[in-house]
């Protein structure tokens, strides 16, 4: 039971038909849920920490919480900072403790993204950490990342290959359609698989990543709806579309929005049927239950994704 890297999990994702998920976490509820998901499931497993969990929750009381996670349930966890826009939180979390970091250079120019890579990748591996970047951009809002669909723009594949072999990175997420937020398509989801294909046979030994890939069950929106919610029209990436992403080298697949309409479907639940309650326990419990069902559901499917190469 420890803190890993991603590396060896990444490993044995590339060449097999299964995908690590990546959830992010933000209190204490959300991480026992998740951890507990994983320990029942027996799967690997990725933490995320976003720059606005952080500056919710305080980083030392996530760390803590993520060992106190693992030391309760023997669960191995790759600790990973999501989205991490320069040189300096990069560092620090490295500093604290972290086992994967990753930067975000996607908003610079090509050149610039290289070097602000680099410069990770160079701390980093000197301290035995694992480092992913971003080429491309994906629509839609995730804490402090705004991204308008007129600015999103697709990973080049050509690019992509000419990244990897100038920064070292260990892994590489890449914008093939997807988005963050509960409403990633207006229309038929989509996903350019043609790209995607092209991406991982120029580096076929770079793990691919797919950010924004919440599923939006519609049994969530439902519920969230039904009980006082308003988020109709919520869409997210069918799951068929991360199988078949799944068998063109995407080994990590990062899911926050699926946690949040989990958590919330339930304590709305909750406040609607028992609005005489006020104790937190007693909505933050079920909430956190729900996290561990909807968890281990995306496990289980990312780990029985198979298809036809």
């Amino acid at each position: 039971m420890a803190l890993v890297t991603t590396k060896e999990m990444f490993a044995k994702a590339i060449n097999s038909d299964y995908a690590i998920g990546a959830f992010n976490v933000n209190n204490m509820e959300i991480i026992q849920g998740i951890v507990e998901a994983a320990q029942i499931e027996n799967a690997p497993l990725i933490l995320q920490v976003s720059a606005g969990a952080r500056k919710y929750a305080k980083p030392i009381y996530l760390l803590k919480l993520v060992e106190a996670a693992i030391e309760d349930t023997g669960v191995d966890v790759a600790l990973h900072l999501d989205h991490g826009e320069d040189f300096d939180i990069c560092k620090k979390c490295v500093d604290d403790g972290f086992t994967s970091v990753m930067v975000d250079g996607s908003k610079h120019p090509f050149e610039e993204n290289i070097a602000l890579t680099k410069q990770v990748v160079d701390y980093a591996h000197a301290r035995g950490v694992v480092v992913e970047a971003e080429l491309g951009k994906l629509a839609g809002v995730e804490d402090n990342i705004k991204v308008d669909a007129r600015s999103a723009t697709f990973t080049d594949p050509d690019e992509a290959a000419e990244f990897v072999e100038r920064t070292g990175v260990d892994s590489l997420a890449i914008a093939i359609g997807t988005s963050h937020g509960a409403y990633k398509f207006k229309g038929e989801p989509y996903l350019d698989f043609e790209r995607l294909k092209k991406i991982h046979a120029l580096i076929p030994d770079t793990p691919l990543v797919l950010h924004g890939a919440s599923s939006v069950l519609r049994e969530f929106v439902d519920r969230c709806n039904e009980f006082g919610g308003e988020i109709p029209g919520a869409q997210g990436v069918p799951e068929d579309m991360i199988h078949e992403a799944v068998n063109y080298g995407i080994c990590k697949v990062n899911v926050d929005t699926d946690l949040r309409l989990a958590m919330t479907a339930e304590i709305r639940r909750v406040l609607t049927e028992h609005p005489e309650e006020f104790d937190p326990r007693k909505y933050l419990g079920p909430g956190r239950d729900a996290i561990t069902r909807m968890v281990q559901h995306k496990i289980r499917d990312m780990l029985n994704a198979s298809g036809t190469k």
